[in-house]
């Protein structure tokens, strides 16, 4: 189990942050005066990894007063990171819930002032496998529930054979792989598994993986991947991004199988609504796991911030950041180092009168 290493890249120059690359619309929103520089310390989901690390290396380049420390220890422990105020921000695999809403500190915020959720990072969660001989693998919702169940152990059992005629499967046991930490990845997968699978997962959706369902755990995106990798006849599940040489399954939505694809999994957030009660700009998503062409296994990773900021040049640091990230130029950036889905021009214009609000 190798657990993800600190992500921590520092600016090479002295110049002050408000020398922002006019095409980064940053000007406005800058972190402090001419010459001034700030530290900002971040946390949280390992999906966003490659991304966040390509987002502060283009970012620092251009605004070298400002040094970014991102710490990919999981969705969990950034919302905890940030709810106690350990952090200036966190990204997070799903939005904080209305009673974490309530019940955490948000120390770095101004008194009577909560944690915003804005999506910052569209990617499919790729099933990730390793079967000796098979290169291509399809499954549907019950059967890779019954997977991730133990209620299937052996890779020959008919419900796989049937959805992959043509395939010489093994007689051999399964071993699936699961998250170890509280990670908004699972979240993810095990909602998808309980819209779409209901009579076999009997779970409901969560960060931590069931106790009743056994199978082997790995710390943190890159612990899963490495198990696949260098176990047998193994099956896991990870942010597309960091599948590598891996095999990936297709899933069945309707009569059709998709395979983990950005444009896939980018057209889930355009037909999901917000979560009704939430505050304005608090941009939480119910994602619609069945809406049709849509590869359901997708997860919108969320940046966590203040509405309003403690230290105002906290605040400002923090918005002209995002600013660049959630910004076509960012999303592009993004999608290049991670083949993460930008997001569309309408939620765009969503976080951007978000960012817009922070102080």
């Amino acid at each position: 189990m190798k657990i993800t290493t600190l992500v921590s890249l520092t600016a090479a120059t002295a110049l002050a942050l408000t020398g922002c690359a006019a095409n980064e619309a940053t000007t406005s929103s800058s972190a402090g005066s001419k010459g001034a520089s700030i530290t900002l310390a971040g946390k949280g989901s390992s999906a966003q990894s490659a991304a966040m690390q390509k987002w502060i290396a283009d970012y620092q380049a251009k605004n070298a007063g400002i040094t970014i420390n991102y710490s990919p220890d999981g969705s969990g422990a950034g919302r905890d990171g940030f709810g106690s105020g350990a952090v200036a921000f966190a990204g997070s695999d799903r939005a904080y819930t209305p009673a974490e809403l309530t019940s955490l500190a948000f120390t770095r915020c101004a008194p009577g002032t909560k944690a915003l959720d804005l999506p910052v990072y569209i990617s499919p969660i790729a099933v990730i496998f390793k079967v000796d001989g098979v290169t291509d693998l399809k499954l549907d919702a019950d059967t890779l529930a019954g997977i991730f169940s133990a209620k299937i152990t052996k890779w020959n059992d008919p419900a796989i054979v049937a959805l992959n005629p043509g395939v010489t499967l093994p007689a051999a046991n399964i071993t699936a792989v699961h998250r170890s930490d509280d990670s908004g990845t699972t979240t993810n997968f095990t909602d998808y598994l309980a819209k779409a699978a209901p009579s076999v997962w009997t779970e409901k959706a969560a960060g931590t993986w069931p106790a009743a369902f056994a199978g082997e755990a790995a710390k943190g995106t890159s612990g899963v991947v490495d198990a696949v990798k260098s176990g047998q006849n193994t099956i896991g599940y990870a942010d597309e991004s960091q599948a590598g040489t891996l095999g990936k399954a297709s899933l069945k939505v309707g009569t059709e199988f998709l395979a983990p694809t950005a444009d896939a999994a980018a057209k889930i957030v355009d037909a999901s609504p917000i979560e009704p009660g939430r505050a304005a700009g608090d941009l939480a998503l119910t994602l619609d796991r069945k809406a049709t062409g849509v590869y359901p296994a997708v997860l919108v990773s969320y940046a966590l911030v203040c509405q309003t900021y403690a230290k105002a040049d906290e605040g400002a640091a923090v918005k002209a950041f995002l600013t660049y990230v959630t910004s076509a130029e960012g999303q592009a950036s993004a999608k290049a180092a991670a083949g993460s889905a930008p997001l569309s021009a309408a939620m765009t214009a969503k976080v951007k009168a978000a960012l817009d609000s922070i102080k």
